[in-house]
């Protein structure tokens, strides 16, 4: 069957009734390290800079966006903060009417030498990948070292102002389980939110198996046997991705996202566009609209902003009811998370 979009006011909602209010901005391709579940670890093969789009094509896009109804936008990568400049292009974005949220995912390397112009540009919000507290293990995951960088990374975002500070776990069975009970405790003694991610089938050396994702309920036993009761929180925003919870004793919060065993797909508010201007409905669509020949085709400005409105309606349009991961007709996307924008 062929989804129809309706435009209702200046909401796009899909055949399915999924409003679309956000928007995953990556902003390159590039990393600093090469954490096995997203990039290969050598011969990388990243887009020429001519073909990333420049920050004044993103702000375009992005206003343009905001006339169809997105609303929330998460700056991604590879990892952002390699992005030369990055500041100027989140103040670009934070003063754009109609903007409610601005947020950003890194890896936190350089996020020690670039917080405090993050905050002063108008970032909201952080999520910094912290799968583990252990340097040994950081290695074997990220294939570089830099695990204190992260921690201090983390530590000089509070002291910037940032109050909306999450950490990013990747949950792997087979060697993360021994992360588990450290991660909490950092978290509930410095008071950050810590949320739990399944291991996806994204990964660039296609090693992925399903027998390696560690399920929120393996998690959740591990925690409650060290800690206490997990009792769930009030979900405050239904298109969110996690299951959130609080630990009985009112010390600390934990999330969990399960895109592999318990997929949040019938509430999927999210629209994604590549460092090189490629739109995607899914993270794990195989099918991609190029905004950026429209972008830099000819034409007026209002010729080339009907032309990027008429793309975004059709890309959400063809969004399927769910990524289909574990089906027996999934088919895997052929391009990796760093190319994608987690």
């Amino acid at each position: 069957m062929t989804s129809k979009l309706s435009i209702l006011g200046e909401q796009l909602t899909d055949r399915l009734g999924r409003v679309h209010t956000s928007l995953r901005v990556s902003v390159t391709d590039r990393c600093n390290i090469r954490c096995f579940y997203c990039m290969p670890i050598e011969n990388v093969n990243f887009r020429p800079r001519e073909e990333l789009l420049t920050f004044e094509e993103i702000e375009r896009f992005v206003r343009i966006g905001v006339t169809v109804g997105i609303r929330k936008l998460r700056l991604t990568g590879g990892e952002p903060l390699v992005r030369s400049k990055l500041p100027r292009l989140v103040e670009r974005l934070a003063a754009i009417e109609g903007v409610d949220d601005l947020a950003l995912t890194t890896n936190g390397i350089l996020l020690a030498e670039q917080a405090a112009a993050l905050q002063a540009a108008g970032l909201h919000r952080l999520n910094v990948s912290l799968d583990t507290l252990n340097e040994e293990t950081f290695q074997k995951i990220s294939r570089r070292t830099g695990l204190q960088r992260v921690l201090d990374g983390i530590f000089a975002a509070r002291q910037a102002g940032f109050e909306d500070i999450r950490l990013n776990a990747i949950a792997i069975r087979g060697l993360t389980e021994a992360e588990i009970i450290p991660l909490a405790e950092f978290a509930r003694s410095n008071d950050f939110e810590l949320r739990f991610i399944e291991f996806m089938p994204l990964d660039a050396e296609n090693q992925w198996e399903r027998e390696q994702v560690l399920t929120t309920q393996e998690i959740r036993q591990i925690l409650e046997a060290a800690f206490c009761s997990l009792e769930p929180s009030p979900r405050i925003d239904p298109s969110q991705p996690a299951l959130d919870y609080h630990f009985a004793d009112g010390r600390g919060r934990i999330g969990f996202i399960n895109p592999v065993s318990q997929p949040f797909c019938s509430s999927c508010n999210r629209l994604r566009i590549t460092a090189e201007g490629q739109v995607r409905n899914c993270l794990f669509s195989t099918t991609e609209w190029d905004a950026r020949s429209l972008l830099r085709g000819g034409g007026t400005d209002e010729q080339i902003r009907e032309l990027v409105r008429e793309l975004v309606r059709d890309c959400v349009s063809h969004k399927h009811p769910a990524h289909g991961v574990g089906e027996v007709d999934f088919v895997k996307p052929a391009r990796a998370m760093y190319q994608i924008g987690g």
